[in-house]
């Protein structure tokens, strides 16, 4: 089911940031350029803290040729010309980030090269036959936590009262030992993190039983 997207507020005329190099993996930054109906190039960016405010909400801080123009929790959706910037979050990056035009046409933003996005775009075209290989090292990573963590959440959950109660306790052919459980968590959100980075996104994969939800 679709979200509900966010009220855009305007922005308070703030200067963009430089991307750093310490931000890698906290913060995304895409550019679309874009020519307003006098016909002159303009840039809008998007800058999203995945960290959170103090308040602990995850925003999209839409940029006007590096002006602050307008914010909105995610996922959001703004105006521009030739239709709406969308901007969706997984837990751990970004899953959509598109200009999107009336007819429903859509192209994503380019991520700034400075970004984790931009470095990992970067590795895709001077080295495809290596990037394939990490995507599909990802993906393979994910189908196997899913495979080997259904069973025993399965079982956890069968063990709650109520439900035991209802449909019986059942016991997972499947038992790791707490050091593997550890290492594939952690090879989990390797996997996420490197699929977040090329925006790719699946309800089963990323939003299974050791992944990241929406």
């Amino acid at each position: 089911m679709a979200h509900k997207t966010a009220t855009v507020q305007p922005g308070d005329g703030r200067a963009l940031t430089p991307y750093r190099t310490w931000q890698l993996l906290t913060r995304s930054l895409f550019h679309l350029h874009l020519t307003d109906v006098g016909g002159a190039p303009r840039t809008w960016s998007v800058d999203v803290r995945h960290g959170g405010d103090e308040d602990g909400e995850v925003r999209a801080a839409l940029y006007l040729d590096g002006l602050h123009h307008a914010a909105a929790t995610l996922p959001a959706s703004f105006p521009v010309p030739g239709g709406t910037i969308e901007v969706a979050a997984s837990g751990y990056g970004l899953r959509r980030i598109h200009h999107v035009g009336p007819d429903g046409s859509a192209r994503q933003l380019v991520p700034d090269p400075a970004s984790g996005e931009g470095r990992r775009a970067r590795l895709d075209r001077t080295h495809p036959a290596l990037s394939r290989s990490l995507a599909l090292a990802s993906a393979a990573v994910l189908l196997v936590a899913l495979l080997l963590g259904a069973p025993q959440v399965v079982e956890q959950l069968t063990q709650i009262p109520p439900v035991a109660q209802t449909v019986g306790a059942w016991v997972s052919p499947v038992r790791l030992p707490d050091a593997v459980n550890i290492a594939l968590v952690a090879a989990t959100i390797a996997a996420s993190t490197e699929r977040a980075l090329r925006l790719r996104y699946s309800r089963v994969l990323d939003g299974g039983f050791f992944g990241g939800g929406e």
